[in-house]
This record gives C-alpha cells, sequence and structure tokens, in this order.
C-alpha cells in the first residue's frame, strides 16, 4: 500500500475579521495528483500556505511524511521537502536556465560559482524529465511555457516529497499545457505527491487521480476524478449559495438594430483564438470564465491596448482598421482596468482629477486646465455616482475601494464613453459596494450605453448582466440568457472538459 506523504488534520487558521480555514483535512499519497478545486476565496490560497510553511495553523497538524510541520515555518517546510510553484513566476530573466535552476544555492568550487556544475546539474533535470532546455539560455529569451517548466524543475531539483502547483497553466496556451502536464505526470510517476491547483477540468481528468473541493474555508469532498461529473463538482463548489441570492428582474434589451459593439474572429495570442459576439445600445454582456481564458486580453484588443493578430473590431457597424487606443477613445470606447490600484487611479491626486483625466477638453480655459471647470465637472459626476468623498479635491487614495471604482467609472462618463469595457469593476470592494456598482452599471446601460462586464466571480454575472457568453481555451464555449443565466451554467460552461 503506497504511504500517504502529507496528512492535514483539523486545520483551522482566522485571520482579522475572516475565518479563512475551518478544520480542513486530507491525505495525498506518494506518487498521487490530488486537485485541489473551489472558487476565489474558497481557502485554497490559505491551505497551500500553511502546507508550505508561510503561514501557522491555529489549530491542527499537518504532517510530512510521518514528522510534524510545527512551528518551523518556510525553513521546515523546505527540510520536510515540500517545494511549492506559485502562479506568479519567481524567475531571475537576466540569467540563465541554469543559474535560476541554483538561484541562492549555486554550487562552488575553490571560492568560486562552479557554472560547469551548474549546467550539468541542470541538464541532469532536464533529461530527467524528458524536457528539452538549454541550461545556458537566459531565461528570459525562453517562451512562456518554457519559463514555467524551468520554475518546476527547479522546485523538482529539490527531491520534493510534496510538489504544490498553483495555477501552472494559468498564462498557457492550449498547445504548451500539453508539455506541463507531461512534466507533472513524469514527476508523480516518481513518486512525488503533487497537489495541483486548477479550475480547468479538462487538465484535471487528464493527470489527476482526485480531487479535494473546498468551499467557504472548509473541505467539501475529495472526489474520485474519473468518477465525479463536471455537474457534481459544480454542486460541491457552490453549494447553496447561488441560490441564496436574488437575481433582479430581467431587462428587455432590444437587439433588433445594429450593434453598437461588434467583434468577429477575434484572435490574440496565446488566449484569445477565435472570439466573436455583438453588444447592443442598452445591453449589459457578460464575459465569463477562468484564469487564462482570456477575458482580459479581449477587452485590451477592443480597447487598442493589444494590436489583434487576427479578426474584425466594429463600432455602430463601421469596421476599425486599426484599433489604436486613442481611435477607439474617440469612437467612445472606455475601459476600466482590472488592476485598479495601479493602473485605474492616480492615489495622490484628488477625485476631482482623477475624474477627469481621460478628457480634458471641456475644463480647459485656452490652453490651461481651469480648475473651476474640473470641480464642476467632478461635482456632478460626484452626485451621478453617488461618490462619498469628503470634497471633491479629497486624495482618491482616502477613498473606499467601491468609491475609488465608481470614480474609475466615471472617468469615461465624463469623456461621454457609450461603449463601456469594465474589467473586474468590484474587485476588492465589499457586499454593499458590489451591489451599488451593479445598480450603476444598470442604470449606464438603462441610458443607452452598451457595457460589457468581465468577472472571475461568475456568481455575480447572473447579477448585473443580460446575456453572458463562458470563454474556454480562448474561445466562446457557451452563451446563457434568460432563465437558464445562472451561476452554476456559467460555471459548467466555463469549466466543462
Amino acid at each position: 500500500m503506497t504511504a500517504n506523504v502529507i496528512v492535514v488534520d483539523g486545520v483551522t487558521k482566522h485571520y482579522p475579521g475572516v475565518r479563512a480555514l475551518t478544520d480542513a483535512s486530507l491525505t495525498i499519497r506518494a506518487g498521487e495528483v490530488r486537485a485541489l478545486l473551489g472558487r476565489n476565496g474558497a481557502g485554497k490560497s490559505t491551505l497551500i500556505r500553511v502546507l508550505s510553511g508561510v503561514e501557522r495553523p491555529d489549530a491542527g497538524t499537518v504532517t510530512v511524511a510521518g514528522e510534524r510541520l510545527g512551528d518551523g515555518g518556510v525553513r521546515r517546510a523546505a527540510e520536510l521537502r515540500v517545494s511549492t510553484v506559485h502562479q506568479e513566476l519567481s524567475l531571475v530573466a537576466e540569467l540563465s536556465v541554469a543559474e535560476n535552476l541554483y538561484l541562492g544555492r549555486w554550487p562552488r568550487r575553490g571560492g568560486k560559482v562552479d557554472y560547469r556544475a551548474m549546467r550539468a546539474g541542470a541538464r541532469a533535470v532536464f533529461e530527467r524529465l524528458g524536457l528539452a532546455i538549454d541550461p545556458a539560455a537566459t531565461v528570459g529569451s525562453l517562451p512562456l511555457a518554457h519559463r514555467q517548466l524551468v520554475e518546476i524543475c527547479r522546485a523538482v531539483r529539490e527531491q520534493p516529497r510534496l510538489l504544490i502547483l498553483d495555477e501552472p497553466t494559468s498564462a498557457l496556451a492550449a498547445e504548451e499545457v500539453d508539455v506541463v502536464l507531461e512534466t507533472v505526470t513524469r514527476i508523480a510517476d516518481e513518486g512525488v505527491a503533487v497537489l495541483y491547483v486548477s479550475h480547468r477540468l479538462e487538465e484535471i481528468r487528464r493527470i489527476a487521480h482526485s480531487a479535494t473541493v473546498m468551499r467557504d474555508g472548509r473541505v467539501v469532498e475529495t472526489v474520485d476524478v474519473a468518477e465525479a461529473d463536471t455537474s457534481r463538482i459544480v454542486a460541491l463548489m457552490l453549494g447553496d449559495t447561488a441560490a441564496a441570492v436574488e437575481r433582479p428582474p430581467l431587462r428587455e434589451v432590444d437587439r433588433s438594430g445594429v450593434p453598437l459593439l461588434s467583434v468577429r474572429g477575434l484572435r490574440v495570442p496565446p488566449k484569445v483564438l477565435d472570439v466573436s459576439f455583438d453588444v447592443h445600445p442598452g445591453e449589459i454582456l457578460g464575459l465569463g470564465g477562468l484564469m487564462g481564458s482570456g477575458r482580459t486580453e479581449v477587452l485590451r484588443a477592443i480597447a487598442g491596448f493589444d494590436p489583434p493578430a487576427a479578426g474584425t473590431i466594429s463600432v455602430e457597424g463601421r469596421e476599425i482598421g486599426r484599433p489604436t487606443a486613442a481611435a477607439m477613445k474617440r469612437l467612445g470606447v472606455g475601459m476600466t482596468p482590472e488592476d485598479r490600484k495601479d493602473e485605474g487611479v492616480v492615489p495622490l491626486l484628488g477625485v476631482d482629477e482623477n475624474l477627469v483625466l481621460s478628457d480634458f477638453r471641456t475644463v480647459r480655459s485656452g490652453p490651461a486646465i481651469a480648475p473651476g471647470r474640473v470641480r464642476r465637472a467632478a461635482e456632478k459626476l460626484i452626485g451621478r455616482l453617488s461618490i462619498a468623498t469628503a470634497a471633491a479635491d479629497t486624495p482618491i487614495v482616502n477613498l473606499s475601494g467601491g468609491n475609488q471604482q465608481k470614480a474609475v467609472i466615471g472617468r469615461w462618463l465624463h469623456a461621454g464613453s457609450r461603449i463601456l469595457l469594465l474589467d473586474e469593476p468590484t474587485r476588492g470592494v465589499d457586499v454593499q459596494a458590489k451591489a451599488e456598482i451593479y445598480r450603476l452599471v444598470r442604470e449606464l446601460a438603462d441610458a443607452g450605453a452598451a457595457i460589457v462586464f468581465v468577472s472571475g466571480e461568475l456568481e455575480e454575472l447572473p447579477l448585473v448582466c443580460d446575456r453572458v457568453l463562458a470563454l474556454r481555451g480562448g474561445r466562446v464555449a457557451g452563451e446563457l440568457t434568460g432563465a437558464e443565466l445562472t451561476t452554476d451554467s456559467v460555471l459548467s460552461a466555463a469549466m466543462a472538459a
């Protein structure tokens, strides 16, 4: 009988005001690939941090090959041979592949780094896993899939008992995913226990023996992947949450006329392979999909930030030959970015200045910007959007996340945008702020705007959208509208193997 490598028994972890893990238990055997599934906020990341020693549980125990992890932290986890490959790569692009594999632990000879030994060691790891990667190549010159493999091989070089992979293929194209999955299978065949975090059921069915589903910080159930169909896994992930949220009344959308926005055969490799849709005036179209499905890339191509490799984008029936950011802005296209903190606001500027950043034409007096016009324009938007701020010139960094997000949307209203591309507009805001943003989006649509609403929290799409396209593998996997537009139907379409 295969020995247990990892045993998690009754682990609980609290943060201020949040119970991230509650009595979580699981067991993984040597050579087993265990998938870890759950929606955002289910507790997956906290469990990974506990297993890798980054966080110490408030209660419960973690045992690796019969030895307690205890309070030893990351160093103790490394001693017990637990290796983690995080979603964000941590390679140094300017260094060679071999240098990255031995980063911080370079072999030495005569007081100097032994590059020959380092390259030989790297070559041995690659040969063992059947990979054709040049140890002398600069990491920055490698394709993304090979960088991901280098990150995995760095962890494998430590001879792990448990290898944790957090969304290792989320940024990869379909053909690149195959190479990573084959490598993971080889690693497990050597007797390494693998904890594989992914939302892609087609991947999980190919490599995982079992899947542990988490919900609200608890381990709900561990199922045999070969026997569990998609509907059962979705039900375990959602529980009763979808039924508990009241959906607003369906809106009537006139789709008989010319669409305000049309996209045909859009291709932005590696993530977007073939996406087509129309959005009519007054319509809220949701783009739902798991991480790496191409949601953001679609919006960026439409907004003119990233040139598509193929396909057409039309506004009011007119095809745009060269959709640059400036051209799309003139045509009334505005996009709110996914990362509000780094790309959406200028923290130390006032709310007023942030609101008019997209268009200075109406707040100028000759060549100069007129402070009075800025204030009057901002005050109108603050009132219209119900932005809670002490004054128009209050630094926007002092506002709550929800009010900052309203200001980012208001910036494009100031510019007169008729097509709004909203990328994760409710990320990081509380429940009340989400409800206010939903209301605002529906009001804008009622006024005639065409809105594309992107969210990784698939359960919120039925609460605000008239129609949802589920993206999977760079393509539209399904269209949902009316009574069929439910959380479980969106999740099923996005995850279906």
